[in-house]
């Protein structure tokens, strides 16, 4: 493991960026452009895609379930072969609905840009990175977005999303968030049902996301070391912000929505590398623990885990003064015994309302909880990285930023790491490693 000292600092166009685009959500105003947003007295829906990987492609047949009108008609991504490789297998499921042709199939970092100005709706699934510039530039180009989890990697992305989704709101756009479990019936009862004291007050709340390594594969002959990164992305702090913020966003997601949407005071953290220590692995850390506190509430122990040959284990469980709950089960035992019998798939759900609220030209925006549940994984990936006690009011009002910034990004551009004499990447070292958390302008999340 390399011992040098880590050091994050601000990005400076970062903040240029986010000033531009305050400028642009009040010059907006409140103009209605979400009945206009496809084409005009056409019942077609134009679909674009920024980034190939299978989560996209899903959310792609999602898409064109939900809406026999809908055609995808614009990808992009770093490499062409998974373009291609994406379309023909969206095609074999919505053949009539994919009319993506060559033209259409754009490379490079720049590339969301095109699939933008080709489509109505764009589905956002790259590099974490990346999506709070997409995201912003898509609603600024008037279109409506999914955008998947994390919506944000730092203090600084989670505050350019949360205006984007506030300047969605004001021009009558749609954001729907990947965090699925907002949309998944069960949980939604489940969640009822603890808030409504059928386990009594809540005493603890345990998370975990406990599993073998995702996304790891061996570097293609040819490959320079960036698109090396780009297409192993989480294996990358620049690119992933790590798996705090990756994985456990769904499960600190479903801590917020129990307490009422509340925010944590404080956090602390551990983590490290223990044994995923190749090159492979990139530069983030195998295993992370944190521990929320929040005003007159519980204590919440998160848990998250990248390690082959260990015990797994994917939980949102709530324990109470009268009986325990578990979120992803939809059950509850103690003094109330209950289970949800039904069916539901999150994943299908969120596009089904997507284009139904495109239609009505009744806009639906998640933004009330997107950017707020992202910050509380950032604030808990940023603990274990320093090893220091993070709050809430600290990170809302901190400017850093993972460098280099989204919009500094292109295809020619130095890799931000590379590895070390030792063979490996360089990692934050905990107790050692610092970051900016200067006083700046709030982050903006309504807490």
């Amino acid at each position: 493991m390399n011992t040098n000292i880590t050091t994050f600092t601000p990005a400076v166009t970062r903040r240029e960026f986010l000033k531009s685009s305050t400028v642009a959500a009040a010059a907006v105003g409140t103009l209605d452009i979400s009945r206009c947003a496809h084409a005009a007295g056409s019942d077609i829906i134009k679909v674009g895609m920024i980034g190939c990987g299978g989560r996209n492609a899903g959310a792609a047949a999602q898409a064109l379930s939900a809406d026999s009108g809908a055609r995808l008609v614009a990808m992009c991504d770093i490499f062409l072969d998974r373009i291609h490789a994406k379309r023909d297998g969206i095609k074999a499921q919505k053949a009539a609905q994919v009319t993506v042709n060559d033209d259409h199939c754009f490379t490079g970092l720049d590339a969301y840009k095109r699939v933008i100005e080709s489509s109505d709706v764009v589905l956002i699934a790259n590099a974490a990175k990346f999506h709070p510039l997409h995201a912003m530039a898509a609603i600024r180009a008037g279109k409506h977005v999914f955008v998947e989890k994390p919506h944000g990697i730092d203090p600084g992305g989670v505050r350019l999303m949360q205006q984007a989704c506030d300047l969605a709101r004001e021009k009558k756009l749609c954001v729907v968030s990947g965090l699925h479990s907002r949309y998944h019936a069960g949980y939604a009862e489940t969640v009822k049902r603890i808030q409504d004291g059928a386990i009594g007050e809540i005493i603890s709340m345990e998370e975990n996301f406990l599993r073998a390594p995702y996304g790891v594969t061996e570097r293609k002959p040819g490959l320079s070391e960036l698109e090396w990164q780009l297409s192993a992305q989480y294996r990358f702090r620049w690119l992933s912000g790590d798996d705090v913020v990756q994985s456990l966003v769904h499960n600190l997601d479903r801590t917020s929505w129990v307490l009422g949407n509340k925010v944590p005071l404080k956090c602390h953290g551990l983590g490290g590398r223990s044994s995923m220590l190749g090159p492979i692995y990139g530069d983030v850390f195998d295993h992370h623990s944190v521990v929320y506190e929040f005003e007159n509430g519980p204590r919440v122990y998160a848990l998250c885990r990248t390690t082959t040959g260990c015990y797994d284990e994917d939980s949102s469980l709530i324990f109470g003064s009268k009986g325990k709950a578990s979120v992803k089960s939809c059950r509850i035992s103690g003094e109330t015994i209950w289970r949800w019998q039904g069916q539901c798939d999150p994943y299908q759900v969120e596009h089904d309302r997507l284009f139904a609220a495109i239609r009505s030209g009744e806009p639906l925006n998640n933004g009330d909880y997107m950017a707020r549940s992202t910050l509380i994984t950032v604030m808990g990936q940023l603990s274990c990285y320093t090893g220091k006690e993070v709050t809430w009011e600290e990170v809302s009002k901190s400017d850093f930023s993972y460098a280099p910034g989204p919009e500094d990004c292109h295809d020619d551009m130095e890799e931000p790491t590379n590895l070390a004499s030792d063979n490996s990447y360089p990692v934050p070292i905990p107790g050692r490693t610092r970051f900016g958390l200067q006083p700046k302008s709030p982050v903006g999340v309504k807490a």
